[in-house]
C-alpha cells in the first residue's frame, strides 16, 4: 500500500534524476526546466514500491514526459530494425516483463539508456559508434540486464539509506547533469559529502559490472558474438584519452568505463570460441541512414558516402545505398535511380531499396508509381509498417489522401502507440476534409508526446463537430475521461 507520501515523492524525484542523468535533455534550461517534469502518482491501486507494474506506469509516463522535451527519430526502417533486434536480445535475457518501449533520440552523441518499466532509449548518434551489428547489440544487452536486475529500485533502496541533505544534493546535481552538460553536474556532485559520494559511485560499479555480466550472457544466448563488447568498450575508452573532458561520450558519463573494466570484459569473453563475422548488411544500410540523418546537408551527405566509396569501406553496398538516401534527399533523382540500380539487381526483395524506388518516383513527381509499387509489395507483406507509412505516404502524395486515411486507420490498430502515424494521419485526415478525424488524431499524437492540454482542446473541437452521432462523441468522452486521469496521476501530493 502506498501509505507514505513521502515515499512516493522520493521515488518519482529518483527516476527522474536517474534517467535524466542517462540522457542529456536537448533544450538545457534550468533546474525549474527539470523539476517541470513530473511522474505519476499511482495511489494504492499497486502492492509494492518496487512492483513492476509500479515501474511499467512510472515508465510511461516516464516517456510520454520525455518525448514533450527531446527531438526524436519518426524512421519507420530505423524504428523496426532496433525493436527486432531489442526483441531478440530480450527472448535472450532474464528480463521477465517484456513489455518494451523504444524511443530513438536524434543525437549525434554515443549513448542508451535504460528507464524502469521496459523504456529503452538509443540516440541515433550510437551507430555510428558501433561499427558493427553484434557491438550495438553489446550496448543493447548491457541496458536490458539493468531492467532484468531491477537496479533501479535496488538503486532507490540504497540511496534512502544515505543522509537526506546529501541525497537531496545529489539528486540536484543528476538534474543539473542533464540539464546544463556533464561537468557542471559533476562538480556540482564533487560538492556532496564525500562519503555519499563515494558510496554512490561504488554501488553504480556494481551495478555496471552485473549488468556487463548478464549482457554478454545474452549476446552468447542470442549467438552474437561476446568479443564485441571488449572492442567495444576499448574503442570509447580510447576515444576519452585522446578528447577534452567535455567530448566524453554521454554513455561514459553515466556508465563509467575503466581499464579494469574493459580488462573484465575481455576476459570474460575470453570463456567463449571467437565467430567468424557474419554479414551484417541491414544493420550497415541503417548505419548508412543515420549517417544521412545527421549530416547537416544532403550535399555534404552525398560528399561523404562518394568518398567512402573511393576508398574501402565496411560494406561498398551500404555505403552505395547511402549515396542513393543522399541524392534523394538533395533531389537528384536520375543520378540516385542509377546507383540504385547498381544494387538492387542483387537484391530485388529488400525492403530498404523497394522504399528508396518509391522515394524516388515522388521526387520525380510520379506517385501514382510509387503507389503502385508499394501496393504490390503490401500485398505480399499485409501490415508492414514501413511500407504502410510509405504507402501512405505515396497516396498523400498522389491526390488519394481518403484511401491514405483507411490505410492508417487500419495500421494505428496495429501500431496505436507510434507518434509518426498519428502525425501522418492527422495531415491526411486534413486533406481528405474529415476534421473530426483529424483532431482526434492530433489528440493522439499529443498524448504519446506528454502534451495532455494540448490533447484536451483537440478532442473538445472534436466533439462540438459531432453533432448528434453519438457514437463518435462517445468515444471523444471516454478519450477525455483518459487524459483527466493521466493528469491526475502526473499531479504531485
Amino acid at each position: 500500500m502506498f501509505d507514505n507520501p513521502g515515499k512516493i515523492r522520493f521515488l518519482r524525484n529518483a527516476v527522474i534524476a536517474s534517467a535524466l542523468a542517462l540522457s542529456p535533455v536537448v533544450s538545457p534550461g534550468s533546474f525549474a526546466a527539470a523539476d517541470e517534469l513530473k511522474l505519476p502518482n499511482l495511489g494504492e491501486s499497486s502492492t509494492s514500491l518496487f512492483s513492476s507494474q509500479f515501474e511499467y506506469q512510472l515508465g510511461r509516463a516516464w516517456l510520454r514526459e520525455f518525448r514533450s522535451q527531446v527531438p526524436t527519430i519518426d524512421d519507420p526502417l530505423l524504428f523496426d530494425y532496433l525493436e527486432n533486434l531489442i526483441y531478440e536480445l530480450v527472448e535472450h535475457s532474464q528480463l521477465e516483463d517484456r513489455r518494451i518501449d523504444l524511443v530513438i533520440v536524434d543525437n549525434p552523441t554515443l549513448n542508451a539508456f535504460a528507464v524502469p518499466g521496459g523504456v529503452i532509449g538509443i540516440h541515433n548518434g550510437l551507430l555510428m559508434w558501433a561499427e558493427t551489428e553484434d557491438e550495438l547489440a553489446t550496448v543493447l544487452a548491457h541496458e536490458i540486464a539493468h531492467l532484468s536486475q531491477r537496479h533501479f529500485s535496488r538503486g532507490v533502496e540504497f540511496q534512502q539509506k544515505l543522509q537526506p541533505v546529501a541525497l537531496a544534493a545529489m539528486l540536484a546535481s543528476f538534474v543539473l547533469m542533464a540539464t546544463a552538460g556533464g561537468d557542471a553536474g559533476m562538480a556540482a556532485l564533487s560538492a556532496t559529502q564525500a562519503a555519499a559520494q563515494d558510496s554512490a559511485l561504488q554501488y553504480s560499479r556494481g551495478n555496471e559490472q552485473e549488468a556487463d555480466r548478464i549482457g554478454m550472457q545474452t549476446i552468447v544466448g542470442a549467438g552474437m558474438d561476446p568479443h564485441a563488447a571488449p572492442a567495444m568498450f576499448e574503442r570509447m575508452l580510447h576515444a576519452t584519452r585522446y578528447s577534452g573532458s567535455d567530448q566524453v561520450p554521454e554513455f561514459l558519463r553515466s556508465h563509467p568505463l575503466s581499464e579494469n573494466r574493459v580488462a573484465d570484459t575481455r576476459n570474460r569473453a575470453r570463456q567463449y570460441p571467437k565467430k567468424a563475422p557474419e554479414p551484417d548488411l541491414e544493420y550497415q544500410l541503417m548505419r548508412a541512414r543515420v549517417i544521412t540523418e545527421l549530416t547537416e546537408t544532403p550535399a555534404q551527405a552525398v560528399a561523404r558516402f562518394r568518398g567512402e566509396l573511393e576508398g574501402t569501406p565496411r560494406s561498398r553496398e551500404a555505403a552505395v545505398y547511402g549515396l542513393v538516401l543522399s541524392l534523394t534527399a538533395a533531389g537528384r533523382a536520375d543520378e540516385a535511380a542509377l546507383e540504385l540500380d547498381s544494387i538492387w539487381s542483387t537484391n530485388p526483395d529488400r525492403l530498404e531499396y523497394i522504399i528508396a524506388d518509391a522515394e524516388i518516383d515522388m521526387v520525380r513527381n510520379r506517385p501514382e508509381s510509387a503507389v503502385k509499387k508499394l501496393r504490390k509489395r503490401l500485398e505480399i507483406s499485409p501490415g508492414n509498417h514501413p511500407l504502410t507509412m510509405a504507402y501512405a505516404t505515396a497516396l498523400m502524395k498522389n491526390q488519394q489522401p481518403h484511401i491514405a486515411e483507411e490505410v492508417l486507420i487500419a495500421q494505428s490498430k496495429r501500431r496505436p502507440n507510434d507518434p509518426g502515424l498519428w502525425y501522418l494521419l492527422a495531415e491526411v485526415q486534413g486533406l481528405s476534409g474529415d476534421i473530426v478525424g483529424l483532431h482526434q488524431s492530433r489528440a493522439e499524437y499529443f498524448i504519446l508526446n506528454g502534451a495532455l492540454d494540448e490533447a484536451r482542446k483537440q478532442l473538445t473541437y472534436a466533439l462540438k463537430l459531432t453533432g448528434s452521432n453519438f457514437h463518435a462523441s462517445a468515444r471523444i468522452n471516454q478519450r477525455l475521461d483518459d487524459i483527466a486521469r493521466m493528469q491526475e496521476q502526473m499531479e504531485e501530493f
